[in-house]
């Protein structure tokens, strides 16, 4: 028992000279040194890109404000490509930031690099629907289809352009919902925003309505109304009476007003039409209600 017990002291001493002498063995000071240099060098790179990230995109703001002040384009146009540009080179920023991270930290990135071109096929089929994307959207901000501002309808989606990507084109909806809609979605964009939009106003008349009558009273609205609207393109043509699907009667009156204020516009001119032929003396038809 004394010889075993002795034994048993004995290895527990060897074993711990060893760990002693393991860790007498380290040179702390320059782990310490190693460790202070690669928390600075850390620190720097964060700095470094921080302060790269944020007055390169200060340039690009500068340089596109004033390249639309020189050009006098669209602002969607310029806000679409600056956004476009602004991404761009917060990934290539993020990327060499990641990769200065890495290389301080001893990451053999290189190695990485090339063991993912083993991956790129497995990638490569995974990843179609992302390339269509980014394929799409190339050609969308290329051709310029649409842009920031701009009032579209996307396949089924209509409303405000909020942002076009590479990879996604984001719609707000007349109820504010933000549509986010992938560019290999979008095969047909009606753009309302690029040509001056028709205004169309149907005013329901009798069969036996004074014609000469009723147009007095349209052009007298047209004289008040028309010149304090700068966004009429063209002034309001009067088509006369047409016969509807359901037997009934309309006046038909048309105009061309700048995009976005065709609905303002057919609003205000048909509230002033019916209030005027009402104090005409002119009787508006009431629609019948079908109570089967």
């Amino acid at each position: 028992m004394q010889l075993l017990a002795k034994s048993s002291t004995d290895t527990l001493a060897q074993q711990t000279n060893l760990v002693r002498r393991y860790i007498d063995s380290i040179n702390w000071d320059a782990m310490l040194s190693s460790f202070v240099t690669l928390v600075f060098e850390l620190l720097f790179f964060t700095i470094l890109f921080w302060l790269i990230n944020r007055i390169g995109k200060r340039i690009l703001r500068h340089s596109f404000t004033r390249y639309q002040a020189k050009r006098a384009l669209a602002g969607g146009r310029i806000s679409t490509i600056e956004t476009l540009a602004t991404n761009a080179f917060s990934y290539l920023v993020g990327f060499f930031y990641f990769y200065a991270i890495l290389s301080t930290l001893g990451v053999p990135v290189g190695t990485l690099i090339a063991g993912a071109g083993v991956l790129s096929l497995a990638i490569g089929l995974g990843a179609q629907g992302f390339v269509n994307d980014v394929v799409t959207g190339f050609f969308i901000i290329l051709e310029g289809q649409l842009d920031v501002g701009d009032s579209v309808q996307l396949n089924q989606i209509s409303g405000t352009v909020t942002s076009v990507g590479l990879r996604t084109t984001i719609i707000k909806s007349a109820d504010g919902t933000m549509n986010f809609i992938p560019n290999r979605n979008i095969s047909i964009v009606s753009n309302r925003s690029r040509n001056n939009m028709l205004v169309s106003i149907s005013l329901p008349v009798e069969p036996n309505v004074d014609v000469h009558k009723l147009t007095d009273v349209i052009n007298q609205v047209n004289t008040d109304l028309v010149p304090k609207y700068q966004t009429i393109i063209k002034a309001p043509d009067l088509l006369g009476i047409a016969a509807n699907p359901d037997g009934t009667f309309s006046y038909q009156i048309q105009m061309y007003a700048e995009n976005g204020e065709q609905l303002n516009l057919q609003r205000t001119f048909l509230s002033a039409y019916l209030n005027a032929l009402t104090k005409a003396g002119i009787t508006i038809p009431q629609p019948k209600l079908n109570l089967k």
